[in-house]
């Protein structure tokens, strides 16, 4: 087979290491998806390891020669995660778990499809094993299970089997598709962990929007986003084009597109067209600030990117909910933000996300509109407007800017308006230009006074007004009204001469 054994692995010295640490009695194997991966001329530094004994004592070797972290991952099947960087910075992550059987053989014969039932002893890394012939399915890009009984041994498989046809193209083979079916209402059995994971790795794939119309088509939605299943057939009114269902996989579909301009090394085809091309112009000097946002993460196991289309996902779930008339007869979805923040908030505690996650999405959602609000007015935004946007969302706002520009273009499709989508592009510009280049002057100026010095030069008693006061003068250096103490201090004699509560209440309640 063409495969250079050594290039499999992330770290030079960790083939060697494998063999020392295997004999003829503690045999490693590599498994699984870089395997398959190889085959298709893919590189991965996500391995996988079976080992038929002392796994924990292996895998931390493995993590002290190379200067890892180890976590155990399942104590009761024994297996462990080694995560670790690259000279360059790179991650990868080493799965070791014990052999299921007794035999290499029968542990593969015992996974999902057959394109992952491949290994390599380390020790003889020039022959596959492939008992399924994998390597054939890989070839004729067919997704076959191992057995009848896979999907009902795991029901998780049947989303991996969603997201394997869909990332490689592979075709769910007949039969393959018959039992995938069957098994779907088995995922209420599956921990809340589990399909979280395995959903993110969709999210985090390429073809977002057909994952989620294969999820659709096999009745996988109620059991896993079931917000997202009252969708279907609710209209829209004028500029819109879909009604919600179709409006949310268009927006994942630009959205993709988006980052794959915008977040991505440059690539002439992508903005090939004459509206991405406009978005190349006005955000493409961004990249490498987008790249950086991107590459952070709330939760080590969880991406950005994955999270950002989530809230793409559930942006219009509270349309619904929302429907309106006006007097005048035209339909609205008045507040379906908040709604659609809440059905998020509900979903991911369900999915088990983090209480960061879930807070940093909730921005997304619950302000995704203020971009378009400024958009239809035809506003640009005063160094005001973006200071409180920021205070709002934070860096969330980033999302929304990327959201809000996808959210456009599924609204309107084919009959986009070029100077709207100039001007949407322009304010998007601003606030970007903001965040990332006028930190001190718009976004978090230095203070120019403290609660102590306000209660010293104006006899003032500890209590709401301090922080009140403290905020109107932040947004009034942030808007450029003030620029140094004294005129800080004017400030705040002026607001307390004319002191009102929803005055000062920093535009909190602004749409």
């Amino acid at each position: 087979m063409l495969i250079t054994f050594e290039a499999l692995f992330p770290v030079p010295a960790l083939p060697q290491l494998l063999r020392r640490l295997s004999h003829a009695n503690r045999r490693i194997f590599l498994v699984g998806g870089v395997l398959r991966d190889a085959l298709l001329e893919k590189h991965s530094h996500d391995l996988d390891f079976v080992v038929t004994q002392d796994v924990h004592t292996i895998a931390r070797a493995v993590a002290d020669t190379l200067g890892a972290a180890l976590y155990r991952m399942d104590e009761e099947h024994e297996t462990y995660r080694v995560l670790g960087y690259t000279s360059s910075g790179q991650s990868f992550t080493l799965d070791f778990s014990r052999m299921r059987g007794l035999s290499i053989e029968q542990d593969l014969r015992a996974r999902d499809f057959t394109i992952n039932a491949l290994a390599i002893d380390v020790s003889q890394p020039e022959i596959l094993i492939d008992p399924l012939k994998g390597a054939l399915d890989i070839r004729e890009k067919h997704l076959r299970v191992c057995a009848n009984t896979a999907f009902l041994d795991d029901p998780l498989r049947v989303l991996r089997g969603v997201r394997l046809a869909n990332a490689l193209k592979f075709r769910l083979l007949p039969e393959t598709l018959t039992l995938l079916q069957q098994a779907v209402p088995r995922l209420e059995q599956v921990s809340a962990e589990r399909k979280r994971d395995e959903l993110f790795r969709i999210l985090e794939g390429p073809d977002v929007k057909t994952a989620f119309q294969l999820m659709d088509h096999l009745g996988i939605l109620p059991f896993i986003l079931p917000e997202l299943t009252k969708l279907k057939g609710v209209s829209q009114p004028q500029p819109h084009v879909f009604d919600v269902w179709q409006h949310t996989l268009s927006t994942l579909d630009y959205l993709e597109r988006l980052f794959g301009l915008l977040v991505a090394e440059y690539e002439e085809d992508k903005a090939a067209s004459l509206t991405m091309g406009t978005a190349t112009l006005y955000l493409g000097r961004f990249r490498d600030a987008f790249m950086s946002h991107f590459s952070a993460r709330l939760n080590p196991n969880r991406s950005l990117k994955a999270l950002l289309f989530f809230t793409a996902a559930y942006h219009d779930s509270g349309k619904p909910a929302a429907a309106g008339l006006h007097p005048n007869g035209r339909l609205h979805f008045i507040g379906h933000e908040r709604i659609s923040s809440e059905y998020f908030q509900t979903r991911a505690r369900a999915l088990a996300l983090s209480n960061d996650e879930i807070a940093y999405g909730d921005k997304v959602i619950r302000h995704h509109m203020r971009i378009h609000h400024l958009v239809n007015a035809q506003q640009s935004p005063t160094r005001r407007a973006i200071y409180r946007f920021f205070r709002d969302v934070g860096a969330a706002g980033v999302d929304i800017c990327l959201l809000s520009l996808a959210d456009t273009l599924a609204t309107y499709h084919t009959t986009l308006p070029q100077d709207m989508w100039a001007r949407e592009l322009l304010i998007c510009q601003q606030f970007l230009e903001a965040w990332w280049h006028q930190q001190e002057n718009i976004i978090q100026p230095p203070p120019l006074l403290r609660g102590d010095d306000l209660m010293a030069y104006l006899g003032l008693k500890p209590g709401p007004m301090i922080g009140k006061l403290l905020e109107a003068i932040r947004e009034a250096q942030a808007s450029g009204d003030i620029e140094n103490r004294e005129e800080a201090l004017h400030l705040a004699r002026t607001l307390i001469a004319n002191w009102n509560d929803s005055a000062l209440d920093g535009g909190r309640n602004e749409p």
